[in-house]
């Protein structure tokens, strides 16, 4: 079981990002089929074809389970994603997600909230997607066979 691509395998099986994610199979072919997160390296192209997830792809599906179990609406959680994909471009990593029941705001810089979805009230709680990051490190870490290689930080898996 190599959890780290290799040259002639970059990136990661979908079975693989489901178990490195901590979501289901079914979860992730959803989420794809849905464009919530396409895998950015090679998407499905027919039955039997294999998708290929990125080390940022796994960044992101992390950061969608950790909203989900939040309590965010999946609704609500492709406003967020939509939003920071346009705003964030690459870097969604350096941001910070204040969530209040159904209401999202992005903190940018300290000084700087903008708020994502603008409805609802609830209970206030912090997604620092730079956590979202090291969770996502540390699970790969863990089902890491002996002798792999970690992906670089701020290097994709694929070894670019």
């Amino acid at each position: 079981m190599n959890l780290v691509p290799t040259p002639a395998e970059p990136g990661y099986s979908g079975n693989r990002a489901a178990e490195i994610v901590g979501i289901t199979y079914r979860q992730l072919d959803y989420w794809a089929r849905t464009d919530l997160v396409r895998p950015s390296l090679v998407d499905a192209a027919g039955s039997g074809s294999r998708r290929r997830y990125s080390y940022r792809d796994l960044l992101e599906l992390r950061a969608v389970k950790s909203l989900l179990d939040a309590g965010i609406r999946l609704e609500t959680v492709r406003e967020v994603f939509s939003y920071l994909r346009d705003n964030l471009g690459e870097d969604v990593t350096s941001a910070n997600l204040v969530i209040q029941g159904t209401r999202t705001v992005l903190i940018r810089r300290d000084e700087e909230l903008i708020d994502l979805v603008k409805k609802g009230q609830g209970v206030l709680n912090i997604l620092p997607m730079a956590g979202v990051k090291d969770e996502l490190d540390a699970r790969i870490v863990e089902l890491r066979p002996t002798g792999a290689v970690p992906p670089v930080e701020g290097r994709d898996a694929v070894g670019g």
